[in-house]
Order: structure tokens, then C-alpha cells, then sequence
């Protein structure tokens, strides 16, 4: 296991450039994981990330009966042994910690499947909600039963009920988009005869998450209907006969572009991030986009982009709806401390329920670097200061507080980070990549 100081200072950043591979992306990882459990025969999955959330569905899976091998000359490459949604243990318990993209699925799969577990995870998980997802199982016969507070974890989960005629759900889209994940993945394997028609009240957030869903499911055999507010998912069997190959993360990627934006090099080649590419499945690759709205050159290709700043070196900001990107959201918040001008953030309010309340943690750090923050329930707004100041920051055991809070050494300050190893969550050797990108300032008395 992969140890970390209690405090790592991220040094001035004086120029970056070079080529990083991403690791396999969480979200791809943690659904091909649980499709290939769910399908019937045996699936090869390469290229899948081996972090914190990925642990705990693996981990999760094996308690479950499920056989997932990981090679030991590869440790990417993991062959899982599908049940056919029978998962072979009827009753365990199942410790989360802090994953979503495992808790919410698995709460489905086996809320459906029927049988005596146990979830949960830890505190902050018990605090995210996940109430809207339990109503839509309760309605397809779910025996659930949140054993601290109604809508939260931990929960129990029961023996699934006979409904009759029962062909439809209804969810609400307007808090997580992993509830109607966690209802696709499951239902072809679950739902009757006739299948299920998945009806998403309100307005659907993060979409471009559930359409890699809806792309996943097809690559394993499976097609459902996107008919906007609404989703029809067919009674099929998963399988997949080939290998399959997880992309690099996007969401990660997002900082070594913003990187190549911020310090790269005004002639020849700038940052360049590869496993992900014009051709992805994820979302988050529009954050690219984002970043040529603020002045950055942006060049793409299949399985590559790089990211170089603008002709005159500097970026400014916009104003960007980020409602369909809101983990890459957190890069261009600390990009704003150095952009030239005010970055306003709009539809993020899913940042209050992530691995902690983004939002406040957001202006509370970056206030420290002497910006101007100001937020409301779903918006923050940056305005960089004239002069940036060096800070110490908290990262709230928050993942993409540290990797995105890591980028104001580009503005020319060192960036004390307390809980770096709170990267092990998604992206363990963060650190070790950045620094095989830049040219630091010298070490002082004062790091």
C-alpha cells in the first residue's frame, strides 16, 4: 500500500510539458466491474483503475461470491467470473467506504436480486443521500430498511417482493445521476418479462454520465432506449465475449490539461494526456472545450489531447454551465485563481452531496490564495487576486480537493496540501505524474 506524508508541498510551477498516460477511469472501472458480474461467462477487463473505490467493489464482489482475479504480472487486467445477476452468497455485509460509483449500483443489484445484506460505509457516505433511489426500488417490490436515518446509509436489504404488472419506475434525476446508473445496469437482468420503462421526474443532471452507461450496456450486449425523460431497458442476458478495454480517466485528465494550459510551453509541444481522446465515451472530455473558451490550444486525436495557453499567456475567464461536467468543474474553479478576470461556476449544486460539500470547501480554500470567492446553492464565482499568496489547504478527504487545489503552484506560490493521500481514492500516483511534467522553483527555508 502506497504511503504519504501528512503534508506535501507542491513547489512554484515554473513550466510543464511532456506526455502522462491516465489511469483507467473509476467511473468506466467500477460499471464494467459490476456488468461483468452481472453477465453470464467470463470477462477480461484491462485497463482497469486499482484505487480506493475500485478496491471496495472488487472487495465487495469476491463477499458477494463472485470470482474476480486480478493478473499478477498485470495488475490492471482483472478476469471476473459471472453469476448471471445469482450472486452465489445470499447474505454478507458490504463496507463501501466512500465509493458512490460502488454503493449506489450495488444497492440496486441486490435490492433487486433479493437476499440479507448489509451496506455501508463511512460517515460521509452515511451522509450523502440516496433516498431518491430507494423510493424507485421500494416501487419494484425492494425490501430496504435504513437502519440511522430514512434515505441514508447503512442500510438492510430484504428479501425482494412479488409485483404484478410492475413495468415502470419513476426516479428523480435531480440529485445524482448514479441513481438512474444504478437502475440501467440492473434491470435488464432483473426486471420481467415485458422489461422496464425507468421515468426520470425533473431535470437530469450530469447527463453525459448516464449515456457512458447506456454505452457500457450496449458494449455488453445490451441496448436500452433513451427516450429523454424517459428510459426503456429490455429483459436481456449481459455477456461479453471480448476483452474489454477501460479508457483512460477524463476526469483526471483535466488537470494535467489545465496544467498544459497554465505553464506549458508557448512553442512546441505542450502537455499531452493519452488512454482518452476525441473519441471517449465520458463526458468530461468536454472540459477541453472549456479551456478553449478561456484562451487555451486545445489539439486532439483518438486516444490523445494536449493542452498548450493561449498565444498571448494567459487565460480568462468565463462563465460556464457546468451542469454535465461536475468533477471536471473543480479544475477550472482553481484555473480562476489564476485567469485573468472572474470564473463563475453555474449548476453544481451535486458538488454539496460529493465526498464532501464542494462548494464550501471550494471557497474556503481558494479564498486562502487571496481570491475573491462567492458562491450560492448551486454557483461559485472566482475572481483572481492581483497577487496570488502561498497557502497551506485542507482537502477534506476529498480526492479532487487535492489534485485541482495542487494547480495554484502554477500561479507562481508553494501549495502546502494537508491529506495528500486522499488522491488514493481515485489516482494514487497523482502526485508522482505532476511532478514528472514540471520545473520547479528551487527548494527555501520556508518549504
Amino acid at each position: 500500500m502506497k504511503t504519504f506524508p501528512e503534508v506535501l508541498t507542491v513547489r512554484p510551477i515554473l513550466s510543464a510539458a511532456g506526455e502522462v498516460p491516465m489511469p483507467g477511469s473509476k467511473s468506466i472501472s467500477n460499471r464494467a466491474l459490476l456488468l461483468a458480474a452481472l453477465s453470464s461467462g467470463r470477462t477480461e477487463l484491462k485497463g482497469i483503475l486499482r484505487a480506493d473505490d475500485t478496491e471496495r467493489m472488487m472487495e465487495s464482489l469476491r463477499k458477494l461470491g463472485v470470482s474476480v482475479e486480478i493478473d499478477e504480472g498485470n495488475p490492471e487486467s482483472v478476469t471476473v467470473e459471472g453469476c448471471g445477476g445469482r450472486f452465489p452468497v445470499r447474505s454478507a455485509e458490504l463496507f463501501l467506504g466512500n465509493a458512490g460509483t460502488a454503493a449506489r449500483p450495488l444497492t440496486a443489484a441486490l435490492a433487486l436480486a433479493g437476499g440479507s445484506y448489509l451496506l455501508d460505509g463511512v460517515e460521509r457516505m452515511r451522509e450523502r443521500p440516496i433516498g431518491d433511489l430507494l423510493v424507485a426500488l421500494r416501487s419494484l417490490g425492494a425490501e430496504i430498511e435504513c437502519l440511522n436515518r430514512e434515505g441514508y446509509f447503512p442500510l438492510r436489504i430484504g428479501e425482494r417482493r412479488s409485483v404484478s404488472g410492475k413495468a415502470s419506475c419513476h426516479i428523480s434525476g435531480e440529485v445524482s445521476s448514479q441513481f438512474i446508473t444504478a437502475l440501467l445496469l440492473s434491470s435488464p437482468v432483473y426486471s420481467g418479462p415485458e422489461g422496464l420503462e425507468i421515468i426520470v421526474d425533473g431535470h437530469l443532471i450530469s447527463r453525459p454520465y448516464v449515456l457512458m452507461t447506456l454505452k457500457l450496456m450496449e458494449q455488453f450486449g445490451v441496448h436500452a432506449e433513451d427516450q429523454g425523460d424517459r428510459f426503456f431497458v429490455p429483459h436481456a442476458e449481459y455477456r461479453r465475449g471480448n476483452p474489454y478495454l477501460v479508457e483512460g480517466d477524463a476526469s483526471g485528465a483535466s488537470y494535467f490539461l489545465a496544467l498544459g494550459a497554465l505553464s506549458g510551453p508557448a512553442d512546441g509541444p505542450g502537455v499531452r494526456v493519452t488512454g482518452v481522446g476525441r473519441d471517449s465515451i465520458q463526458g468530461d472530455v468536454q472540459f477541453a472545450a472549456f479551456l478553449e473558451r478561456m484562451g487555451a490550444r486545445i489539439a486532439w486525436g483518438e486516444n490523445w489531447i494536449e493542452a498548450r495557453p493561449p498565444v498571448s499567456g494567459k487565460l480568462h475567464g468565463i462563465h460556464a454551465d457546468c451542469t454535465e461536467i461536475p468533477d471536471a468543474a473543480m479544475t477550472l474553479a482553481a484555473i480562476g485563481l489564476m485567469a485573468e478576470g472572474e470564473t463563475v461556476l453555474t449548476g453544481i449544486g451535486s458538488w454539496r452531496v460529493k465526498e464532501t460539500d464542494r462548494i464550501a470547501a471550494m471557497q474556503a480554500e481558494l479564498s486562502k490564495f487571496g481570491a475573491d470567492v462567492k458562491t450560492g446553492d448551486d454557483w461559485l464565482s472566482v475572481t483572481s487576486p492581483q497577487k496570488l499568496l502561498p497557502a497551506e489547504v485542507s482537502t477534506y478527504k476529498d480526492h479532487r480537493m487535492a489534485m485541482s487545489l495542487s494547480l495554484a503552484a502554477c500561479g507562481g506560490v508553494s501549495v502546502r496540501i494537508l491529506d495528500p493521500g486522499c488522491v488514493s481514492k481515485t489516482f494514487p500516483d497523482y502526485f508522482e505524474r505532476l511532478a514528472g511534467l514540471v520545473k520547479t522553483a528551487p527548494l527555501t527555508d520556508k518549504d
